[in-house]
C-alpha cells in the first residue's frame, strides 16, 4: 500500500475511521499497520535491511498506538504495541514442556578427531559399512546463550519458557516480546502449534556497551555476556529487560501441530527463516567426517571475528528420518554432539598492576599477568576498567584470577579465586599523577574514571588533541584527518598543537600518500586557520573537558580574551577564578574546576602562548557583563533544534538563536522552552509533545527571533507554528 495514502482514513486525532465510500474499517487499518510495522521491525532487526527512516517508523507506531487507544478491541498479542508490556511480576509461573528440551552430548576432544569420531559412531549405529555412502549432516554453531522456547499457536506468539530442568521451565513470554529480533506474529504459517526453540544471546559489542554504562553509573559489572542475557531474560521487571540489548537465534522446533515438518534439519532451519525468525547463516550441510572437519577448522579460524560468543559447533545427521532410527541414549540424541573449542577463560596469576593512558586521558589500571594462553592467544595483560572495579572484584598483585577473551574484545580480569592470595599485599591506589606527562590526576565528583589533567601536553593524548584542535566547529583545518595526524605524531613531527604551524612543505611532501598538491593545500588551510580564529572557537578547540562550543561562547561573551599568564591585572579566561567561572551563565561548580585545573597547569598555559607566537590571532574586546546579556531578547530561554528546516542550516539557526541570546541545547527538558522541528524531527519532537512543550517549524523561528527583535515578550501565544 502506498505511504501517501495509509493515513487517508485517518482524522486529525489520528484514529483511523472509514472515509465515506470507502471499504476501508479501523479494523482493516489497524490490521494494514501491524503487518506494515512487523514487516520493517524484521527487515531491521532481521535482515539489517531497513527500509524506511526511523522517523517514518515512528509516524507509523503511533498512528496504530492511537487506533489501538480508541479501540482496544483490535489490540492484538501481535500488535508492535505489545512488545514492552506487563507489571513487574512477584516470581515466574512454571511451564511444562509438551516435549522435553534436553541437552546433547558434548565431545570435549577440541581436535579433529573430535568430528571423526562422531561419525564413526553414527556409521556404527546405522550399520553403515567401510563402502556405504558418507553420511549428511547438518553443521551449526553452539552459541553461549540462554535456550527459550517460543510456542506460536496459529502463528502468534502466546508463550516463551527458559530450558529449566527439561521438564519445566520457567515463563518469561513478556521480557521475551522485548526481543525485536523475535516476531510476535510468524509469516506465511496458521498451524496449530508450532514450537520453536532457540537461543537468546548478547552480542559482544552490546555486552560491552552495556558495561561501560554500568561502570559510568558505579553499578555492578556482568562477567560475560551469557550472565548478562540470562541475567535480562529472567528479569521480573520487563521494562529493564526491555532496556538489555539482546539477540535471538532460532535451531530446532518443539512441539508442532498441523504442520508438514521438512525432512532434513537444513529444511527446517529454512522454513524457519521463511517464517521471520533470525536464522545463524554460519552454517552448512556437510558430508561424512571430511564435512565436519572443515566446518569445524573453518569456524575456529574465524570464532574471533564472530560478532557473538560461541564454545563450540553442533553436528546433527540432517535426515530426520535417520534421527529417528538413531533414537536416545540416557536421554541424549545419539544424532546430534557439539564439539566444543578450547575455553575462553582462564586461570592465571597476577604479577603487578600498571597504568594504560587512553586518547582521551582516561587512567586505566591494567593487570599484568604471568602469560596464558587464552581464547587462541598467549595473553600477558588484562584490563581492570577502573579503581572500583578493581576494588569491587578485589583484585591485588600475587592474586590468581580468572581472565577472559572473547573475540576483538580486550582481554579482563572477570574475578579472583578465593583463598589463593600468597600473603597480605595493600589495596592498589592510582597515582597522584599522569605516568605519561607527570600531570595532576583528577577524578570528578560522581564519576568512576581517573582522567589525565595533561591534555595537550600529554603524549597519550597528543592524536586526539589534534584532532579535537583541527575540527570544523573549532580552527577548521582542512585536510587535517586521522590517517595524516597519525604520521604527524608517530613521525614525531607534530608533539603539540604549535608544531603544526611550523611544519615546512618539504617534510610534509614526503609522507606516505602526501602529494606536493596535498601539502601545500594543508598548509595553506594552516594558514587560513590563523586568521579565521575566534576567542570561542579557539577555547573550544583546546579540549578543555566539558566546555563544548556554548560554554566557550559564554566565556568569551563574560570575559572577553584569554588573558596572558602571570599578567599583573590577572584578565581573562586563563587568570580567572574558581569564583569568577561561576558567575558565567550556565557554568557550574564542575565545569569551573575542569577550567581551573586545565589553566593551572604550565604546560596547558605555555602551549596557548606558543599558538599566539605561531600566529594564531583573533579579535578581543572588553568582556560583557552579565547584566548586558541579559538585554538580549531571547536571554534565559532555552531552544532545541531537530531534524531538517527547509532553508535554514542546524548552524545557521543555532547562531541566530544564539545571537539572540537564547542557549541552543542538544535534549528536550523540562526547562526547554521551544523545540524547532524540521522534517524527520524524531524522538525530541515526542518528547516536546509529552511535555507540552511550544513547538515551532522554520516560519515559526523567524517569527520568534523578529518578535523578539522588535521588543516584543517571546510569549507563546505570540509566536506562529505548530504547536504555538
Amino acid at each position: 500500500m502506498p505511504q501517501d495514502d495509509l493515513f487517508a482514513s485517518a482524522d486529525a486525532s489520528g484514529s483511523a475511521n472509514p472515509v465515506p465510500g470507502s471499504p476501508t474499517t479501523v479494523a482493516d487499518e489497524a490490521a494494514r499497520l501491524r503487518a506494515l510495522l512487523n514487516e520493517h521491525a524484521h527487515r531491521y532487526y532481521v535482515l539489517d535491511e531497513p527500509t524506511i527512516p526511523d522517523a517514518e517508523y515512528d509516524r507509523l507506531f503511533q498512528a496504530l498506538q492511537a487506533i489501538e487507544a480508541a479501540h482496544p478491541e483490535l489490540r492484538t498479542p501481535d500488535s508492535p504495541t505489545q512488545r514492552v508490556i506487563g507489571q513487574v511480576l512477584d516470581g515466574f509461573e512454571p511451564v511444562r514442556h509438551a516435549v522435553p528440551m534436553l541437552s546433547i552430548r558434548t565431545e570435549t576432544d577440541t581436535e579433529a578427531s573430535g568430528a571423526v569420531a562422531f561419525d564413526a559412531r553414527v556409521r556404527r549405529e546405522l550399520a553403515l559399512g567401510e563402502d556405504a555412502p558418507s553420511v549428511e549432516y547438518a553443521a551449526e554453531l553452539k552459541f553461549d546463550g540462554l535456550a527459550i522456547n517460543l510456542r506460536y499457536e496459529n502463528g502468534v506468539l502466546v508463550q516463551a519458557a527458559t530450558r529449566g530442568d527439561g521438564e519445566t521451565g520457567e515463563n518469561v513470554t513478556q521480557n521475551i516480546r522485548t526481543i525485536g529480533q523475535i516476531p510476535l506474529r510468524l509469516h506465511g504459517t496458521h498451524a496449530p502449534v508450532i514450537e520453536v526453540r532457540g537461543e537468546v544471546f548478547m552480542r559482544r559489542d552490546a555486552f560491552e556497551a552495556l558495561n561501560e554504562r554500568q561502570r559510568e553509573q558505579g553499578a555492578k559489572t556482568f562477567v560475560n555476556p551469557r550472565n548478562a542475557a540470562a541475567g535480562a531474560v529472567r528479569q521480573l521487571d520487563p521494562g529493564i529487560a526491555a532496556q538489555r540489548p539482546l539477540s535471538f537465534f532460532a535451531y530446532g522446533l518443539g512441539e508442532v501441530q498441523g504442520w508438514d515438518v521438512p525432512p532434513t534439519h537444513s529444511g527446517v532451519l529454512d522454513a524457519l527463516a521463511a517464517f521471520g525468525l533470525p536464522v545463524c547463516a554460519e552454517r552448512c550441510v556437510a558430508q561424512g567426517a571430511e564435512g565436519l572437519v572443515a566446518f569445524h577448522r573453518d569456524i575456529g579460524a574465524r570464532r574471533d571475528k564472530l560478532p557473538f560468543d560461541i564454545d563450540g559447533i553442533v553436528y546433527k545427521v540432517n535426515r530426520r528420518d535417520l534421527q529417528e532410527r538413531l533414537g536416545f541414549v540416557t536421554r541424549e540424541p545419539r544424532w546430534a554432539v557439539a564439539h566444543k573449542y578450547p575455553a575462553q577463560e582462564q586461570l592465571t596469576q597476577v604479577e603487578g598492576i600498571d597504568i594504560q593512558v587512553g586518547r582521551t586521558g582516561k587512567l586505566t589500571p591494567v593487570a599484568r599477568l604471568k602469560p596464558v594462553f587464552v581464547g587462541g592467544v598467549t595473553v600477558t595483560n588484562a584490563t581492570l576498567h577502573n579503581l572500583f572495579e578493581l576494588r569491587r572484584k578485589r583484585v591485588r598483585i600475587g592474586d590468581t584470577v580468572i581472565v577472559r577473551r572473547a573475540g576483538d574484545v580486550i582481554p579482563e580480569v572477570v574475578g579472583v579465586v578465593p583463598g589463593e592470595r600468597p600473603a597480605y599485599v595493600p589495596n592498589f591506589r592510582m597515582p597522584r599523577h599522569c605516568p605519561i606527562c607527570g600531570s595532576t590526576v583528577v577524578r570528578e565528583p560522581g564519576e568512576v574514571n581517573h582522567r589525565c589533567s595533561g591534555g595537550l601536553f600529554c603524549a597519550a593524548q597528543r592524536k586526539q588533541a589534534l584532532l579535537h584542535f583541527a575540527q570544523r566547529r573549532a580552527m577548521d583545518i582542512e585536510g587535517l584527518g586521522e590517517k595524516l595526524v597519525d604520521q604527524l605524531v608517530d613521525g614525531d613531527i607534530v608533539r603539540t598543537l604549535p608544531d603544526l604551524y611550523k611544519m615546512g612543505f618539504a617534510k610534509l611532501a614526503e609522507l606516505d600518500r602526501m602529494a606536493e598538491k596535498s601539502a601545500q593545500n594543508l598548509l595553506d588551510s594552516l594558514e587560513k586557520s590563523k586568521q579565521k580564529a575566534t576567542l570561542p572557537r579557539f577555547l573550544f578547540g583546546l579540549g578543555i573537558r566539558h566546555v563544548g562550543e556554548t560554554t566557550a561562547k559564554d566565556l568569551a561573551r563574560h570575559f572577553g580574551k584569554m588573558g596572558h599568564k602571570g599578567d599583573e591585572k590577572n584578565e581573562g579566561i586563563m587568570n580567572a577564578s574558581y569564583e569568577q567561572l561561576l558567575a558565567v551563565r550556565d557554568v557550574g561548580p564542575i565545569v569551573a574546576q575542569s577550567i581551573r585545573t586545565f589553566f593551572d597547569q604550565e604546560h596547558n598555559c605555555e602551549v596557548v602562548e606558543q599558538l599566539r607566537a605561531a600566529g594564531v590571532s583573533w579579535p578581543e574586546h572588553e568582556p560583557s557583563a552579565e547584566a548586558d546579556a541579559a538585554t538580549l531578547p531571547l536571554y534565559g530561554k532555552t531552544v532545541v533544534l531537530t531534524g531538517t528546516l527547509p532553508t535554514l542550516a542546524r548552524e545557521e539557526a543555532k547562531a541566530m538563536l544564539e545571537a539572540a541570546g537564547a542557549k541552543v541545547a542538544g535534549s528536550v527538558s523540562k526547562k526547554t522552552h521551544y523545540v524547532v522541528a524540521g522534517a524527520e524531527a524524531g524522538s525530541k519532537l515526542d518528547k516536546a509533545q509529552e511535555l507540552g512543550i511550544t513547538i515551532l517549524d522554520e516560519q515559526g523561528l523567524r517569527d520568534l527571533l523578529a518578535s523578539a527583535a522588535h521588543g516584543s515578550a517571546p510569549a507563546d501565544a505570540q509566536v506562529s507554528g505548530e504547536g504555538a
